[in-house]
């Protein structure tokens, strides 16, 4: 066998206009730089001006815009499109990583905590998703990678509701997947378990004051636990969506990829 090649794969993605929702920080923010790597146009999108601000700052130089919306409402999140494509351009690629579920104990729900989850995740999504991929379809051509965590296969006492609109999320996924590629729309999503994002920190920083222990001593007991003894990287899986993103994943469409370090040990 020969030497192994150095070349480096090219994923046929410059000057594609990429548009991140909750790219203002972890895997949404890894995304943005992974994209901008591959000769991006990148735009984000996210609640939060100010913390847009830093992002697109801390991205710089890169062609790289912000836009602040409440992607849990429908008319703020179509608006966020339209503006978005009107001032740079056709959106090819969209990435979805907005949404983060709080935490309830079972035993504390209440209905209000199960419609909470789906604003905060399920809805921004599909509120984002919805006019583009028509936009796309239209034009005969785009990609969808939504991020959307592991608990919506594997149910967590203390994340029912965020589990539950995570798993209503990757259906959607699966079926609109099916429903759009024969208009040249391919959608897919990934499955990260925990990753080293700020939500992570404030995690630990939760668990370490209820044990009377330390965030460092908290992170090494869950690592221990892993398969891989470490939680994931917000850049690995930020490489992992840029390849479904990317021509090089071509006939992929409609599948759920874990990117857990087999935390979810299944044959799904």
């Amino acid at each position: 066998m020969g030497p192994c090649s150095t070349a480096i794969m090219d994923l046929q993605l410059n000057n594609e206009h990429v548009l991140i929702t909750g790219g203002s920080r972890g895997i949404g923010l890894a995304c943005a730089r992974a994209f901008l790597k591959e000769g991006c146009r990148v735009t984000l999108a996210a609640r939060g001006a100010e913390r847009l601000a830093q992002a697109r700052d801390e991205l710089q130089p890169g062609d790289i815009a912000v836009y602040a919306a409440d992607l849990s409402n429908a008319a703020s999140a179509l608006a966020m499109v339209e503006r978005v494509e009107a001032e740079r351009g056709p959106v090819g690629v969209l990435v979805n990583s907005a949404g983060a579920p709080k935490r309830t104990p079972a035993h504390e729900l209440t209905p209000a905590d199960w419609e909470d989850a789906m604003r905060a995740k399920f809805l921004p999504t599909l509120h984002v998703m919805s006019p583009l991929v028509q936009r796309m379809g239209a034009r005969g051509r785009g990609a969808i990678v939504n991020v959307i965590g592991v608990g919506g296969k594997v149910p967590s006492a203390l994340n029912l509701p965020g589990g539950a609109a995570n798993a209503a999320l990757m259906l959607a996924t699966a079926g609109l997947a099916a429903a759009w590629g024969p208009k040249g729309v391919r959608i897919n999503a990934v499955n990260p378990a925990m990753t080293r994002t700020e939500l992570l920190d404030d995690y630990l920083d939760a668990r370490a004051r209820a044990q009377g222990s330390t965030p460092e001593v908290v992170l090494q007991e869950m690592a221990a636990a892993l398969p891989l003894r470490r939680p994931a990287q917000p850049e690995e899986v930020a490489d992992a969506v840029v390849w479904l993103a990317s021509p090089r994943a071509s006939y992929v469409s409609g599948s759920i990829l874990s990117v857990d370090g087999a935390t979810a040990a299944m044959v799904v």
